[in-house]
């Protein structure tokens, strides 16, 4: 783990150590170095996999550095992980490099964060909402928005649906498997089976 976190130090000045409580090599890395460093990951030191993208809201007292992501990288030939952290340059308009050129599993992850938490991802190839409605005004992982939400206007599909009571599940036609409603004393009982057609 120390010759990963000394090479990387060495290779890019501007890292900062970060403190790490799971033992994972960890770094704070500047918004406009992101992209450079992730590229070095890949290709130099064999991260081949990004794992995940968390946004965080450091509060408004953070100033221009309130939002950022953290982003875990795994090395299938080293067998180790590295964790760097980036900040946005700015609280009323955060931005960070899209990491989609180099890995693919960023999509979604960078669509999640840009829909819960309004980080904008540059050069994303489709950076829309993947949770919440286009349209929808707000980002709920925000610390500023309220547990109890936020009033919203509903969007077009949901017309018709606003006085709702019940969620109508979709029906099965004869599909592949089913589970059974019944209670089931074993857990084996539990499990979905190719349908028979028969309930239960």
């Amino acid at each position: 783990m120390m010759e990963i976190k000394q090479k990387l130090a060495e290779e890019f000045p501007f890292l900062k150590p970060r403190e790490s409580a799971d033992g994972i090599v960890g770094f704070d890395c500047p918004g406009s170095e992101l992209f450079s460093v992730a590229k070095a990951l890949k290709s130099k030191f064999e991260f081949q996999t990004l794992t995940d993208i968390a946004s965080v809201d450091m509060g408004k007292a953070a100033g221009n550095a309130r939002f950022g992501a953290v982003y875990h990288f795994f090395s299938h030939t080293k067998k180790r992980y590295v964790r760097i952290a980036a900040a946005c340059d700015s609280e009323n308009d955060p931005h960070l490099p899209s990491l989609t050129p180099l890995y693919k599993g960023a999509d979604w992850l960078e669509r999640e964060a840009f829909d819960l938490m309004g980080i904008v991802f540059d050069s994303h190839p489709s950076l829309r909402r993947i949770l919440m409605w286009e349209g929808y005004g707000y980002h709920p992982l925000r610390k500023d928005f309220p547990l109890s939400g936020r009033e919203a206007p509903l969007p077009d599909t949901f017309e018709g649906n606003e006085d709702a009571t019940e969620v109508v599940p979709a029906p099965e036609e004869d599909g592949p498997f089913h589970s059974p409603s019944a209670g089931s004393v074993f857990a084996s009982g539990r499990e979905p089976r190719s349908w028979d057609g028969k309930v239960g």
